[in-house]
């Protein structure tokens, strides 16, 4: 693994809460946060038994986050942060039942940043509010644990390892399988040359959506704080067949199949291969199988190429649910003395040059890929703990938000190659696009006035 996929910052998180406390100077989050002291925020976190987390975002896979998280004994859910009224209770009601005591409702997660008793936020809100509400929660002194994507453009994620360097708190990205046992064990077996060399690797994500109509210009719901909902992204008008679930395939909000469950393939194809920025980036694809309001690519293939001499290739088919290699989503590495076949689960297999079986690694937790809320509960808690271990222990990350930020970048730069409709020379150093002015312009997005995320 790369020394940058580790905790960032040589500073311990006990440094970083020492710091808190003695520095006499406001935390300054520009006019979006309501003013804070960090003394407010001076308590160190070792003092207590349990981490005590809000979540932000629980209509869907907030849902199962927090469930998640209050099913860990070293954990307790505090605050509930939710721009649908109803989402809220219901997750309210559901984390009560698991911990036996209940979390607060706090629809603003701006307000519950100010909580001295809430040692992380965890976001798992719509795409564009993913950095913004991070950057915003590092500037408060909290831990951060953050769904994937880790931004909704390039620029975001460059400032996020930036906040996370300067604040020196824990941003773990919840691209959860670099914490299941059983993928760790196949990366491990790549590295020690299980299969030689490995050169190539093709991933992919199949499913079966239906279309989402056109919406209708209606209304805001009763139980909607749309305002909050659009957050950093400019104002538009609320239609009826975006909130919840498809703002994913509208470019306003959301980042497409290929950061939606690309992220995922992408950042194991990265890992196995041991790169980080790709030299080149191709890639086709277009909205084919309905006529609808749906903006991002329901069929797109990602082609990266890497210094190493090595390539990655990622297919996504959203509404056409045939499976590759006999699964909807999975990672297959090629070598020179072999293949690793990785289905998506805790479990893989590899195969010799002459497609003989040598070595099956098999997984008995039940595991469903197309289930968008809660798909591995078991294996995810891992993860969970791993971020809590970083907190506590300053144990290294299984995904900190470097290596979060270099996977999210993968995916990004293929939906700039698709929408500028060029293939995008890469500097290999740093992600940028080089001398391409068209497609630059994707680097970074327009922002609300006043809701800009900075440093």
């Amino acid at each position: 693994m790369n020394t940058n996929e580790t905790y960032q910052g040589e500073n311990s998180r006990r440094d970083f809460v020492k710091k808190s406390i003695i520095g006499t100077a406001a935390l300054s989050v520009g006019g979006i946060l309501p003013g804070f002291s960090a003394k407010s925020y001076g308590r160190i976190l070792g003092a207590n038994e349990k981490v005590k987390v809000g979540v932000m975002g629980v209509n869907s896979r907030g849902l199962a986050l927090s469930s998640n998280f209050a099913l860990q004994p070293n954990c307790e859910v505090v605050t509930i942060c939710d721009v649908d009224s109803r989402a809220a209770e219901k997750c309210i009601t559901t984390v009560t039942g698991i911990q036996q005591s209940k979390p607060a409702n706090q629809p603003d997660f701006r307000k519950a940043l100010e909580d001295k008793d809430m040692d992380a936020l965890v976001i798992a809100a719509p795409d564009h509010w993913h950095a913004p509400a991070a950057i915003l929660a590092s500037k408060a002194g909290k831990h951060v644990y953050l769904e994937k994507p880790c931004s909704h453009n390039p620029h975001e994620g460059e400032l996020l390892v930036a906040v996370a360097a300067k604040h020196k708190n824990v941003i773990q990205m919840g691209n959860q399988r670099r914490s299941w046992p059983n993928v760790k064990l196949a990366i491990q077996d790549i590295k020690n040359g299980a299969i030689g060399r490995p050169y190539f690797a093709k991933g992919w994500y199949t499913n079966n959506r239906a279309t989402i109509g056109v919406g209708k210009t209606v209304a805001v719901p009763a139980w909607l704080n749309y305002d909050l909902w659009q957050g950093p992204a400019p104002r538009r008008a609320y239609k009826d067949n975006v909130i919840h679930y498809n703002w994913h395939w509208f470019w306003h909000w959301g980042t497409g199949e290929a950061l939606n469950n690309g992220t995922h393939m992408l950042d194991l194809m990265r890992w196995g291969l041991d790169v980080t920025y790709p030299n080149k980036v191709t890639s086709l694809g277009g909205r084919y199988r309905y006529k609808d309001d749906w903006e991002a690519p329901d069929t797109q293939v990602i082609n990266l190429t890497f210094n190493n001499n090595t390539a990655m290739t990622w297919e996504g088919r959203s509404c056409n649910g045939r499976t590759v290699e006999g699964s909807d989503v999975g990672v297959t590495f090629y070598g020179e003395t072999g293949s690793l076949q990785y289905g998506g689960g805790n479990a893989y297999k590899i195969f010799d040059l002459d497609n003989k079986l040598v070595k099956e690694v098999k997984n008995d937790l039940p595991i469903d890929p197309r289930n968008k809320m809660n798909p591995s509960q078991v294996l995810d808690a891992t993860h969970l703990q791993n971020f809590v271990e970083a907190i506590k222990k300053d144990t290294p990350l299984a995904s900190g938000i470097v290596g979060g930020h270099q996977s999210t970048l993968l995916c990004q730069l293929g939906n700039i190659a698709l929408r500028s409709g060029d293939a995008l020379d890469i500097d290999p150093t740093n992600g940028h696009i080089l001398n391409n002015k068209a497609a630059a312009r994707f680097w970074q997005r327009e922002y609300e006035k006043g809701w800009e995320p900075t440093l």
